[in-house]
């Protein structure tokens, strides 16, 4: 290559600089030699503008830049999509019905291209039966090793599942055989570990009949409480046709069958109008629909109902386990397999390289060297039985990070977004030490990623920006590390930034008095956390911050709580609808002209008949990908023709929905537009360096630091005298830290409680108060061991955390 350009040899294009011949020989390089990039052109997915770049294959590539600049457009959008896409169209079409339909990134020359394995930040599925041994499959070998030596034996390894039940079956058959029929009388047995009690889920519930109806009322009068079932639905006609009681009688007169049928009867088919049906009573089908899934991962309405209604302990047979007895018999050296995923994985380590059976070496070798890669990798303080959905997002991607580092697969391509999240600055060189190492295999490695610590490892260096958003979405720099310190680009000019300690720090108004807290690896944890200040909880990962700050905060706090939880939309939500910021401006449209606020909603009244609000008309090519085209008759704007002749200062909705944040709020802070409401929700959303976006832009278009930002700027709205915030600079650029900063101190000075789980040091350094845990993660931490001011922690580098917030604050 020559000033960006191929050098053209015959019909094949050849990488400059690459190509070598033996002296005295003619040989000509083969065409392998020209692959040894992945070349994007024109690429224009979500913001990006026609950007161009060449990246180096089996090296390690970091893109940098500023949050919503285009990183992960380029990278997940663009490189990894295609890749996927044109995986995909391998399998036969019969597999393909069954996955995702993958549409074309629009981009205009993907060459180079390899098989791209996606590591991202999403969490872990949220079902309550997946724990972090049922993810990375070393339950599955850990019941093959006690299905061969457990004492006394089981079963198969299916006997030693908690999502298998134990069933019995009895019958007679015939077999004809020799001289006529045999009737032979089978009575089989399929094993199973699940404990019956539970189902396997380790805790039981205990719901609270009074939420569930009003007695007083009969169910025609909408006695029922129940989310979704009113009696105006199939609901409705199920319990009023179904026969077992009257429905025009107030519940607190039932006699007791009837009573029993209403809450407990099995599904029953019945015939209501004609059509039949099943009636089912109302316990059973709650623990259905609502109680056998993940409480996280309901509808917040749902959620509210389900959170007052039960009370979840811990089930009494199993004691949590989720295994039947004969499970938690059979053991190998006294452990137990319910033991054993309740270990520490460091522990149980140690415990599995004691076992010594050479029929099942293999086995042994293998689950050894998965748990190793737990402990590498930073994460031996967790145990098998944990819930997957519990893990945070960086914990998250750690852990889909272990299945990939025994792979024997070389030359793919291996896609990390933010692999720091969540990691103490101690961690970080571990996890380069790794990325290092699938880079040495001879695979290509993309990161997108904001630390500093990370990018100094880079063998090559992409900088989108300048700015985010419409400003974004252009390549500022390609090249070295050196170089991009050297380059004028935002990322350049805060790469080498140093925090200062304040001068003066803030003097307490009070104390939050925590006691005894002992949740996960808390030891009975005593702290006053400083009211009126800005403290931050530190730690190395899994040394319990979240178990302290969220686990055992005193009922009553005034606590607003902003976790890492991601946030949820379609491609018709967007800031304004999850804000409520439209609401207001729904109101304020239909009072100004006379309508119906409805009419402002593109998923409601004024949606466009068309393309019922979506703005576009989809196509779906069942195993072929959809496409999509704007519709023709409302243009894209979602909304009827006549909704749009309805203004309020000058606009109409769609030009409203148009607007960036910035112009927004000048719209709607003076003048004859001036709305208040709006004003308000509009200031947060500024407050948290969003001002650039779009008010009508898809959530599906935002980054993952943007998702985080517009929740935090949701809460910021919601009435607590202690604000809590989980790592806030999760997907921040460096330059974008200082104005988070600002915000805190803008929190505080209002008169609020802010604290901050945090690792980022220009966090801490300026706190008025830090609490470390440590000294170690899982049960090596759970202590407090440093409490004071950033100052102190400096001079006395008594932890990790003081030595490197020590190293990193400017002298």
């Amino acid at each position: 290559m020559r000033d960006g350009r191929w050098l053209v040899d015959g019909d094949r294009e050849i990488g400059a600089g690459r190509v070598s011949r033996a002296p005295g020989t003619d040989a000509q390089p083969h065409g392998a030699e020209a692959h040894d990039l992945i070349r994007v052109h024109g690429a224009r997915v979500n913001n990006l503008k026609d950007v161009s770049v060449e990246i180096p294959k089996r090296q390690l590539t970091v893109f940098t830049g500023v949050s919503g600049s285009g990183k992960s457009s380029l990278v997940f959008g663009t490189i990894a999509a295609e890749s996927q896409r044109l995986i995909n169209e391998t399998y036969s079409t019969f597999v393909q019905g069954f996955m995702p339909t993958l549409a074309r990134p629009e981009v205009d020359v993907l060459d180079g291209l390899t098989t791209a394995i996606i590591v991202d930040q999403e969490r872990m599925a949220a079902n309550p039966r997946s724990t972090v041994g049922t993810a990375t499959d070393a339950n599955a070998m850990l019941r093959i090793l006690f299905s061969r030596f457990g004492q006394p034996h089981a079963g198969p390894p299916i006997a030693y599942s908690f999502n298998v039940a134990a069933r019995t079956a009895s019958g007679s058959m015939k077999v004809d055989k020799g001289k006529g029929q045999r009737i032979v009388v089978r009575n089989a047995v399929y094993h199973g570990g699940m404990c019956p009690r539970c189902e396997g889920m380790g805790s039981v519930s205990d719901i609270d009949l009074t939420q569930l109806y009003d007695d007083s009322k009969s169910l025609r009068e909408g006695a029922l409480t129940i989310p979704g079932y009113s009696m105006d639905g199939w609901y409705g006609r199920i319990f009023i046709g179904c026969g077992f009681f009257d429905p025009d009688k107030p519940i607190r007169t039932f006699t007791k069958k009837e009573l029993n049928d209403l809450l407990y009867k099995e599904p029953t088919k019945i015939k209501v109008e004609g059509v039949n049906l099943t009636y089912e009573g109302l316990i059973p089908k709650i623990q259905k629909s609502m109680l056998s899934k993940d409480i996280d991962s309901l509808q917040p309405h749902v959620r509210a109902f389900v959170e007052r209604a039960t009370t979840f302990s811990v089930c009494p047979d199993c004691e949590g386990t989720r295994l039947n007895e004969a499970a938690r018999a059979s053991k190998i050296r006294g452990i137990s397999i319910a033991d054993a995923c309740a270990m520490q994985i460091n522990d149980l380590a140690v415990w599995i390289n004691g076992i010594d059976e050479p029929s099942a070496a293999p086995l042994i070798a293998t689950l050894r060297d998965t748990l190793a890669s737990f402990v590498e990798i930073g994460l031996g303080y967790l145990s098998l039985d944990r819930p997957a959905g519990t893990l945070s997002g960086g914990e998250a991607q750690r852990v889909k990070m272990i299945r990939h580092l025994g792979s024997p697969l070389t030359d793919v391509t291996y896609v990390f977004d933010e692999p720091t999240i969540g990691l103490h600055p101690h961690d970080i060189q571990r996890m380069n030490d790794l990325l290092l190492r699938l880079r040495n295999k001879g695979n290509t490695v993309l990161v997108v990623e904001h630390k500093p610590e990370m990018i100094a490892i880079a063998d090559h260096v992409v900088d989108l920006g300048p700015g985010a958003g419409a400003a974004g979405g252009t390549v500022s720099f390609e090249g070295t590390v050196e170089g991009l310190r050297t380059s004028d680009t935002i990322t350049g000019r805060h790469l080498d930034d140093r925090a200062s300690l304040k001068e003066k720090v803030r003097t307490p108004t009070g104390t939050l008095e925590i006691r005894g807290a002992n949740k996960h690896n808390l030891r009975d944890v005593d702290v006053d956390i400083p009211l009126g200040v800005l403290t931050v909880i530190t730690g190395v990962a899994g040394s319990g911050k979240s178990s302290l700050v969220h686990g055992s905060m005193p009922a009553g706090a005034g606590v607003v709580s902003i976790d890492q939880s991601a946030i949820k939309g379609s491609r018709r939500s967007n800031p304004a609808t999850y804000t409520g910021l439209l609401d207001p401006i729904r109101k304020a449209f239909a009072k100004a002209n006379g309508v119906k606020p409805a009419l402002f909603s593109a998923n409601s009244e004024g949606a466009c008949p068309a393309c019922n609000g979506a703005g576009v008309i989809y196509v779906d090519l069942a195993i072929m990908a959809g496409a999509s085209t704007t519709c023709e008759e409302c243009g894209g704007k979602r909304f009827q023709a006549s909704v749009l002749e309805y203004t309020f200062g000058g606009r109409d909705i769609t030009e409203v929905l148009a607007m960036s944040v910035t112009e927004a709020e000048e719209f709607f802070g003076s003048g004859e537009a001036k709305l208040p409401a709006a004003h308000k929700v509009l200031q947060r959303l500024a407050d948290v360096g969003l001002g650039y976006l779009t008010i009508g832009q898809p959530l599906t278009t935002l980054s993952g630091g943007e998702r985080q930002r517009l929740k935090l700027a949701t809460h910021l709205g919601e009435k607590g005298g202690v604000y809590v915030l989980d790592e806030p600079t999760t997907g921040l650029h460096l330059a974008d830290v200082e104005q988070l900063l600002a915000l805190l101190d803008r929190l505080v000075d209002s008169g609020k409680s802010v604290i901050v789980i945090e690792h980022h040091q220009a966090v801490m350094a300026h706190a008025d108060w830090i609490i470390d845990l440590g000294p170690g993660a899982g049960h090596d931490g759970g202590q407090i061991i440093f409490q004071g001011t950033p100052a102190d922690l400096i001079t006395a580098r008594s932890t990790l955390t003081g030595q490197h917030l020590a190293a990193y604050v400017a002298p």
